[in-house]
């Protein structure tokens, strides 16, 4: 039996896959359970006219998150944070703080997209995060966490 996927289903495929399943398979679980419809000739034609417009709206989004990527290549971002002794932090830097630093630069992004290592930062220095814009841009931020003026 041959249908088109609707959502992602775990070992079989994802959204929009052309799959092959046993007919049991199919008919109790795939296709009751919104999984996935039948791949009849019209419905191969949908898919194929839907995947072409998606690719093109996503080459778009593509060029658009490269753009970002760029102008965040081009930042010098520091974050300040209380100190303790050495270079040690009151608290830590998170995700959440880089966003804020990347707003004030003109950057506006979601803290989810930002992945900083090891989740928080305690010590001052220099650190890289990854920044995901799209699923097939990912760009990296070097920034700096400096002792806050006292």
């Amino acid at each position: 039996m041959e249908l088109i996927l609707k959502k992602d289903v775990e070992n079989l495929g994802f959204t929009d896959d052309v799959v092959e399943v046993k007919n049991g398979y199919g008919r109790n679980f795939l296709i009751p359970g919104g999984y996935a419809v039948l791949a009849t000739p019209s419905a191969k034609k949908v898919l194929q006219e839907t995947l072409k417009q998606r690719a093109f709206k996503e080459k778009k989004e593509i060029e658009d998150a490269e753009k970002i990527a760029k102008k965040i290549a081009g930042l010098e971002i520091k974050i300040a944070a209380k100190t303790g002794s050495g270079d040690k932090l009151f608290g830590s830097v998170s995700s959440a703080d880089v966003a804020e630093a990347l707003a004030k630069e003109g950057v506006e992004l979601e803290k989810k997209f930002i992945t900083v290592p090891g989740g928080t930062i305690k010590r001052l220095g220099q650190y890289e995060a990854s920044v995901r814009l799209h699923r097939a841009v990912i760009t990296p931020l070097t920034f700096e966490v400096v002792a806050q003026a006292k």
